[in-house]
Parts: structure tokens; C-alpha cells; sequence
């Protein structure tokens, strides 16, 4: 058994749904399935999805203080008086920035913007910055991304004498800013078609409302701002992601063009994909290790030289970042192991000095997909005697709900279920990591401990081809909300696997249901190679993709999870070298030793504790390590009926084989009878080796037929010399114990040690499948 390092969670779609959406809409099953698994019943609702185009625009003005805006903003333009765009320093915010700032310049007007600083300003409106601005000759501040939580900072800046717009998505507080209008798209008062815009769509209203057209050349920025800031991609958002990405692969913006070159990207494979994971974190690095200003400029700018400048700026502060990160990341793992080892606590909570509290976020996801906990991560000032960190979750834990109940603890902090910042006094952690375990296990179950994996679709190997996996591309693009869809495809064979990489931690397979083939690819997993068996069934899930080299196509699973539900066989037999298979043990199995002899052997040359087979723990025996030979079959019924393994290795030692020494036949036994006879004695010990010489035989193969004889009382033995008894019994040769105890040695050794691994494997199985019939038809092997 391979368990599944996930609990996989399968949507069950209506086979005759998505034959529906497949007849009606010209999509390919695996299409079809995938929008059915999403609960897509209505075909027209469907292509409404998947073709969604410019129709489905909301008017700006629908927003709430829409009109209000565009004419301040009108105002200021026609007076020629300075107007400030006060941005936000991540990726969503310099997007947000960006396209305000094209509109406002496209109208003539006299405008700069404002970007905080992390560290210096901290998140949303400062009252120091705001003052700043308006030193600068400032008369209206424009917030984006943010500005929605800043009532004190609006105030001043009112008391100030300058006029305010904010425009903001994230959640209003039950008493709103003073500002000349605040433009959200889930505004108290407001009823706009879609609340989920991210803080470049709402700015992208604006700038329509402000110029009478849609702004279809800033979509670009719309797309790089919607994936990154992680807002679902439903309605207006799947729109400006799906227009953008098209834009993107086509504009000859430099600032694309420089992301492209430093990201190793060509510009016509832009996707969702690109941006989440290319993009977004160069723009983000920059605000979270100090001035993001820089990456508003590189998307302002229409020099290629001075795009490509900024570009490799941002790119050299992501190495920097990841770096950071890698490094922040190590020191809180190793201060987990430290404090808990095994026993990982239900919520995790570590925190260090010299943490860069920019990227204590990143930190914190790493450590709960590491441990699938929730965790904080604290980067700790000792000089102001403050913890500064992020949290993040998994389900059944509302991390902002569990924060709440530590109000006393933690006197700042925002967020949300999965994720949250806060800001607390440095002697507080220590009380609120305790607190936090106790919630924890209130919270949460064993099972919620287990990392979930929601798969939409099964599939069959022969449903999967390139057309297939290419007319997914109409249902993208893919992202929060609409995840790209995980595909499962049950009960295949395995026909080659290997590790690849450079340090072998890949995975490579090939895995077939008789009559077609895939590709599989698993990134870190190369682990997993050793625990599939040649006759392992296993279940895959993972994304489909299109593998091109050298011009050919070929599908292939990027693998995600396995698993296969029946036991293992694992042969190791006449693997010498324990450094050549010890390693891949699991730590849990269990070493079993049949003879006395055998347990002291392996305790030594292992360092194991070996367990006698008749001791074993049948609780604590899910993989057992067989490393001897039983003495008979019915030895290994025992064990194995009363433990019911789901892996067994089978090393299956013996000290000196007697296989190929095979056993003397009746005529063999008859001639060396008949010689003793006719010698009336005969010294074995001393004789036997020029007799075995002149027969063909091997020496050992006298002393067997003469303790033979011995036993059956044809011949009497003393000082080594063999004299036949007169009137001997009439007596098989089974009746001697040294006759058949070698009979059944060759047979074990037969059935178990020199099996091919199929024959080996119906033995045993004979006896974890059907326990009940086991010994028939073991008997008819031997």
C-alpha cells in the first residue's frame, strides 16, 4: 500500500450533464467534465463563462460616488492644480498606481504619485506621507489599493485643506473615511453588479468613467494586479485576466517585454501562470524589502533601455528575497524541530530576531505546507519591543476569529480565515503561542491535520491526448475561485520508474492500462520511486500538461499525489550490501528475524532492533522486513495472517545455500548402499572425500547420505566409520529427519528465495488475500 500524502476529495460530476455541455458547446469530454465537475448545468450559461467578452462590463458610474470622483477629479484638472496618487507597495497596489497615473497624464493633468515604504510607513494612508505630499503642492490625494481603514489619515489630510478620494477593495469598517468619495465596489451604501474587483479593477472603472472609454491598453496592468493580489476570477476579474493576458502577449510595452527577459519568458506564453509565479513576486519583492517606487516607474516609462534597467533591479531584489526567505525559513524549522520534534504542536508559532518582517509571509506559507498547521511567523524588534508578523491557515481554523479571542494579547491585527497580520508586544508571544495550541486542539480534529486535495475529474487514459489537453486552455484562465482543475486517473500499472535530477529527487514514470501509455513527472517527489513495486496498481492526481522537445508533442501528468490501496512486495533477496537497500526502509517497519541466530547477525551489521518472528507486535507490523528464511511455510502463514502488512521487504537470508547442492537421488542412495555392503564398513570422514572424487559427487553429499542411513538404521556410526546393520528395516527415505528437513530447506528456498518475483508474490499473497486457502495452494507450488 502507497497511502496518498493527501486526502483526496473527488467531485462527482453528472456523466449526462457533461455530455450536454460537450454536444452543445463542441467542447472535449475531459472540457465537458471539468465545467460539470464546477456545477455548470445550463449550456448557455456555460459558453456565457467561457466566451465571456466586453458586454460583460458594468458601468462605471454604477459604483457609488462615481460621479462624484470624475468631477472632483475634472475640477482639479481644469484649475491645473496638483493632484497625488497614493499607491500601495504591492504587486496590486503598483498596478492600481500605474494605470491611474496613464489616465490622469492622458487627460493633461499635473499629477505624481506616492508609494509608502513597508518598513518607514507601514500599510495604507500615513498621516507624516500624507503631509509629505501636500508639501509637495498636492490639492487631492487619489488612494488605491487602500485608504478604506485610514479615518484618521483621511481626516488630516481634510485638516490639511487638500481634497480626498479613495478608491479601495478591501473590507469596509463600520465607520467610513471623510473622504469627497470613496469609490468601493462593496461600499455600504452602493449596489455595483460585481464586489470582488481587486484594487486595479476598481481603478480601472475610474479611469473609464474619467475618460469616457474603456482603458484597454492599462488591461495589462488589470491582468498583472487581478492574479497577483489573489482575488477570485469570477465576472469583471475573469474578464480583465482573460483580456489582458491576450493584450500581454502582444503589447510592445517595454515593461513587459523587460519582465519577459528577466523571467526567462517568451512573451507569447504568457498566462495566469507567468504572472502568479514570473511577475508578481519580482514587483512584490520590491516593497517587501524597501521602495517599490522603482517598478511603478518601470511600467510608466516608454524606454526600453530604462524598462530593462528597473526590470533587472526588481529582479536582483527577488533573489535577494528568496534568498531572505530560504534563510528565514530554515532557522524557523530548525527552531520547531528543536522545541517539538515529532510532536508537532496543532499551531505553530516561531519568531526571530533580524526576520525581515516583509517576508514573514511567505515564511509562514512555507511552514504550513511544510506541516500543514496553521502557523505565525514574528520578526521580533527588541528595540521597540514589538513582534511583527503574518499568520496563516488551513481549513477548520478561522485564523482571524482565533486571533480575536487573544485581544489582549495581540492589540493589532487584520485579516481574514486563511491569513492575517498582526502586530503585538514581544513579551505577549510566548503566551499566545500557548494559547493558540490550546485553541488549536479545541479546533481541530486528526483528520483536519490531514492536507486535502480536491480532485475534479476521473479520467481514463484513453479519454487523455493533445487535442484534450489543449482545448483546456478555453476554460482558463485559471485561478482563485476557478482553480485549474486536478485530474485523477485510477488503477494503472506501472511500467518504468526512475529518479531524476541532478540529486535524483524527481520522479519519472510510465504508467499504462493495457493498451495506452502516459508520461508522468512528479518535482519532488523522487522519494516515492522507492516505494512503487514492478506490480504496484496506482492511482494518480495531477494537472495534464503538453511535454514539447524538439518539436514533438506528447501528453504528460504533472504528478501532484499516488496512491494504491493493495499490499506491497519489495525484493530485496540477494541484495548482499545493506547499504544498497537499508536506506529506502521506512522508519516505521518492523526487522523480523525467524531464527535465534539471525536476530543477533542483524542487530549487529544493522543497528536494528530485530524482532523474533513469533514476538512481533501485530499492531505495529503495517511493513514488515522478512530477513531471513522461515524453516517452513507455515512460519510465514503465522506472521503474516496474524499482522496483515501492507509492505513487506523480503531479504530472505541464508548463511550457506543447500539449493544447488540438491538432494541425491534413489539412485545415487542405491549404489552408495550397495558399496558399504560389499565394504561391510567404511570410514567416512577419512574416506569420504577420495570417494566422493571417484563418483562425481561433493564430500558433503557422503556425510548426507550416511547420516541418511544412520537415521533410517541401515548403517551405525562411531569414530566416523560406517558399518551396515544386519537385517536393516524396510524404510523410506522421507523417514529420516536429515532427508526431509533438507527436502523442505530446498523447498523453501525454492519457493521463497529463488522464486521470480510474480511466483513469490502469489505465495504471499495466497496468504494475506485468502488466508482460508492458503495452505492448499501452497502446497501444490511446492
Amino acid at each position: 500500500m502507497i497511502e496518498s500524502m493527501k486526502r483526496w476529495r473527488t467531485q462527482e460530476s453528472d456523466a449526462g450533464v457533461a455530455e450536454k455541455l460537450r454536444q452543445a458547446l463542441g467542447l472535449s469530454p475531459i472540457a465537458a467534465k471539468v465545467l460539470a465537475s464546477r456545477g455548470f448545468t445550463d449550456p448557455e450559461k456555460a459558453s456565457a463563462f467561457i466566451g465571456i467578452g466586453q458586454e460583460s462590463w458594468h458601468d462605471p458610474f454604477l459604483m457609488k460616488d462615481m460621479d462624484r470622483a470624475v468631477e472632483l477629479i475634472h475640477k482639479h484638472i481644469r484649475s491645473g492644480s496638483r493632484i497625488a496618487v497614493y499607491g500601495d507597495y504591492d504587486a496590486d497596489g503598483v498596478t492600481s498606481t500605474t494605470v491611474l497615473m496613464k489616465a490622469l497624464l492622458s487627460l493633461g493633468a499635473d499629477a505624481f504619485y506616492v508609494i509608502p515604504d513597508r518598513f518607514k510607513h507601514g500599510y495604507g494612508p500615513n498621516t507624516d506621507l500624507f503631509r509629505e505630499t501636500y508639501e509637495r503642492g498636492a490639492s487631492l490625494i487619489v488612494t488605491v489599493d487602500n485608504g478604506i481603514s485610514g479615518n484618521v489619515q483621511v481626516a488630516a489630510a481634510k485638516e490639511m485643506g487638500m481634497d480626498v478620494i479613495v478608491t479601495d477593495h478591501h473590507e469596509p469598517g463600520e465607520v467610513l473615511p471623510v473622504a469627497d468619495a470613496i469609490i468601493h465596489p462593496r461600499h455600504p451604501e452602493g449596489n455595483y453588479p460585481f464586489g470582488e474587483l481587486a484594487g486595479v479593477g476598481v481603478v480601472l472603472k475610474v479611469a473609464h468613467a474619467l475618460t469616457g472609454e474603456f482603458p484597454a491598453d492599462s488591461l495589462i496592468f488589470g491582468a498583472i494586479g487581478t492574479v497577483a493580489d489573489l482575488v477570485p476570477l469570477h465576472d469583471e476579474n475573469r474578464l480583465i485576466v482573460k483580456a489582458g493576458i491576450g493584450k500581454l502577449r502582444q503589447t510592445s510595452n517595454p515593461a513587459v517585454r523587460a519582465l519577459c527577459g528577466v523571467s526567462d519568458v517568451r512573451q507569447q506564453d504568457i498566462n495566469e501562470e507567468t504572472i502568479g509565479f514570473a511577475f508578481g513576486p519580482r514587483i512584490n519583492a520590491l516593497g517587501r524589502l524597501g521602495d517599490a517606487e522603482p517598478a511603478v516607474r518601470m511600467f510608466l516609462t516608454d524606454d526600453a533601455a530604462e524598462a530593462s534597467l528597473l526590470a533587472a533591479q526588481l529582479n536582483d531584489r527577488n533573489k535577494e528575497r528568496q534568498k531572505m526567505v530560504a534563510s528565514i525559513a530554515d532557522e524557523a524549522i530548525a527552531q520547531i524541530e528543536d522545541t517539538y520534534g515529532d510532536a508537532v504542536p496543532h499551531v505553530l508559532t516561531v519568531a526571530g530576531e533580524g526576520w525581515n518582517p516583509g517576508v514573514v509571509g511567505i515564511v509562514s506559507s512555507r511552514i504550513t505546507e511544510k506541516y500543514y498547521r496553521p502557523s505565525i511567523v514574528l520578526a521580533l524588534d527588541q528595540e521597540k519591543g514589538i513582534a511583527k508578523g503574518s499568520a496563516r491557515s488551513i481549513e477548520g481554523f478561522h485564523m482571524y476569529r482565533e486571533l480575536k479571542k487573544n485581544a489582549d494579547l495581540v492589540p493589532h491585527f487584520g485579516g481574514h480565515p486563511m491569513a492575517a497580520g498582526l502586530t503585538m508586544p514581544i513579551e505577549h508571544v510566548g503566551n499566545l503561542r500557548e494559547n493558540l495550541i490550546r485553541q488549536g486542539e479545541e479546533a481541530l480534529t486528526e483528520e483536519d491535520l490531514i492536507p486535502t486535495l480536491d480532485v475534479d475529474v476521473q479520467l481514463t487514459l484513453d479519454e487523455v491526448d493533445i487535442a484534450s489537453i489543449e482545448s483546456l486552455a478555453e476554460l482558463g484562465p485559471y485561478g482563485v475561485g476557478f482553480a485549474k482543475p486536478v485530474y485523477c486517473l485510477p488503477d494503472l500499472s506501472v511500467e518504468s520508474s526512475r529518479k531524476i535530477g541532478s540529486m535524483k529527487n524527481h520522479l519519472k514514470l510510465s504508467v499504462s492500462d493495457g493498451a495506452n501509455t502516459l508520461d508522468v513527472v512528479g518535482f519532488g517527489l523522487g522519494h516515492l520511486e522507492d516505494e512503487l513495486t514492478p506490480d504496484a496498481r496506482i492511482s494518480l492526481a495531477g494537472d495534464l500538461q503538453i511535454n514539447e522537445w524538439n518539436g514533438r508533442k506528447k501528453p504528460q501528468l504533472l504528478l501532484t499525489d499516488l496512491k494504491s490501496d493493495g499490499w506491497q512486495l519489495f525484493d530485496v533477496r540477494g541484495e548482499r550490501l545493506l547499504s544498497r537497500w537499508l536506506p529506502s526502509i521506512p522508519d516505521e517497519a518492523v526487522f523480523v528475524a525467524f531464527r535465534k541466530e539471525s536476530v543477533r547477525k542483524f542487530r549487529a551489521d544493522t543497528g536494528k532492533e530485530i524482532v523474533q518472528a513469533a514476538d512481533v507486535d501485530p499492531a505495529r507490523s503495517r511493513t514488515l522486513v522478512l530477513l531471513d528464511l522461515p524453516d517452513s511455510l507455515d512460519e510465514l502463514e503465522a506472521l503474516l495472517g496474524s499482522c496483515a502488512p501492507t509492505r513487506i521487504y523480503a531479504h530472505f537470508h541464508v548463511p550457506e545455500s543447500r539449493y544447488f547442492m540438491g538432494i541425491p537421488d534413489r539412485k545415487q542412495f542405491g549404489w552408495y548402499y550397495t558399496f558399504l555392503k560389499q565394504q561391510g564398513s567404511f570410514h567416512v570422514m577419512r574416506e569420504g572425500e577420495r570417494l566422493a572424487k571417484h563418483k562425481g559427487w561433493s564430500r558433503d553429499t557422503v556425510i548426507f547420505m550416511t547420516k541418511v542411513f544412520f537415521e533410517l538404521g541401515f548403517v551405525t556410526m562411531e569414530n566416523g566409520l560406517a558399518a551396515v546393520t544386519g537385517n536393516p528395516p524396510k524404510r523410506d527415505l522421507s523417514e529420516s529427519e536429515t532427508y526431509s528437513g533438507l527436502e523442505r530447506r530446498i523447498n523453501i528456498e525454492e519457493t521463497l528465495l529463488y522464486s521470480p518475483y510474480q511466483e513469490l508474490r502469489r505465495v504471499i499473497g495466497s496468504i494475506l488475500d485468502a488466508p482460508e486457502t492458503a495452505r492448499e495452494e501452497q502446497q501444490l507450488w511446492i
